[in-house]
């Protein structure tokens, strides 16, 4: 390893650089003295030695991964309607390649109406790890779970390709500490914390739900403190399992890479990572889906089954990937129960409060 002139020990590559480019100009420029030939081939020999001289440059101490230019993620859209924002590290998050937009993981909150302590749901929305579709997968059942009492909370987690794994998981697990540790200024439950991811996000989700920690005592960030555990998870045509046996077109690449390791796509297959402490789950999914095959979460919910983790599921026949809420869908009305049977769920578990059942049968028509 080349040292600067201090010899501190301290990789210097400006001054490596600096003194290898003048050493390779001095070498280009005695090569074009010395070398002329009368058919005109000195400059195609020269660049031809001036390329080679190139690579002896960056051979010798090839550039570090942060000298290069990081990729620009496409921007994202808020979502709708929010109350306000929280930036989830404001001194910087773990891993950041500057301060941009694209470099801030945030919050958006939606702050339920009314007295008393209530439960409240983080939307992870999709989008491939490449992009985020912050209102159709975000502030969409954001606003929906306001309406039956619910805080929300959006989250925009970074992407792909600028920021690969672990950074969104990262991401979203600081999210559920942030909920968890301020929970009782917002007038949140501490053990009623849950999450909605879609596609992508519910590969999230589900990730968080099987893979967390009961946070750091000793850490002087007292929102580091707490547990990073999700209490339920609801994961809405999820990408689950990079298992070989279930198609796919896609493996994530937003999130590892074209070309991941076979240990990274066990890592990323989350329904091996289901114990008996994952949270309880719902799932729901389309056989007609064709971008996330419904096998993602019949593989799953074996998975939560045999573990003894309490878990509904519902697959419909028809329904293209992406139906969000799956509200006023052309030719597709039997979907637009989705938010009735999420809600059914959690009253069940007490996440949501109980609605008068007599006067809704009635508004059903029954």
């Amino acid at each position: 390893m080349e040292l600067d002139a201090s010899g501190d020990g301290v990789f210097q590559p400006g001054t490596i650089y600096a003194r290898r480019l003048a050493q390779t100009s001095d070498f280009f420029i005695s090569v074009w003295r010395a070398t002329g030939y009368a058919d005109g081939t000195m400059k195609r020999t020269f660049v031809l030695i001036a390329g080679l001289g190139c690579l002896w440059l960056c051979a010798g101490h090839p550039l570090p991964v942060d000298a290069a230019p990081a990729a620009v993620n496409a921007v994202v859209k808020p979502p709708k309607g929010f109350d306000r924002t929280v930036v989830l590290w404001p001194n910087g998050a773990p891993g950041a390649l500057g301060n941009g937009e694209a470099d801030v993981p945030k919050l958006y909150v939606y702050p339920a109406a009314g007295a008393g302590v209530r439960s409240s749901v983080i939307v992870m929305p999709g989008g491939g790890y490449r992009n985020l579709s912050m209102e159709k997968e975000g502030g969409e059942e954001a606003r929906w779970l306001n309406a039956h009492g619910v805080t929300a909370f959006v989250l925009e987690y970074r992407l792909g390709p600028r920021y690969g794994f672990p950074s969104p998981m990262l991401d979203a697990a600081r999210a559920i500490r942030y909920v968890r540790s301020h929970a009782a200024e917002m007038g949140l439950a501490k053990d009623k914390i849950g999450l909605w991811g879609f596609s992508a996000g519910g590969h999230l989700a589900a990730y968080l739900a099987t893979t967390n920690d009961d946070g750091n005592v000793s850490s002087p960030d007292p929102i580091e403190r707490v547990s990073s555990r999700p209490d339920f998870a609801i994961l809405s045509y999820a990408r689950l399992s990079l298992d070989p046996t279930i198609p796919r077109k896609t493996s994530l690449e937003g999130l590892i890479g074209d070309h991941p390791t076979q240990a990274m796509l066990d890592t990323m297959s989350v329904e091996h990572r289901v114990t008996k402490s994952t949270p309880p789950c719902f799932l729901f999914a389309t056989t007609g889906d064709e971008t996330v095959n419904a096998m993602n979460s019949t593989a799953f919910y074996d998975a939560l089954k045999r573990a003894g983790v309490p878990a509904e599921m519902h697959i419909f026949e028809r329904g293209r990937h992406g139906t969000g809420m799956a509200q006023g869908l052309a030719g597709m009305p039997e979907l637009a129960i989705y938010p009735e049977l999420v809600a059914n769920w959690m009253q069940m578990h007490g996440w949501m409060a109980p609605e008068n059942w007599e006067a809704t049968g009635q508004k059903r028509g029954k």
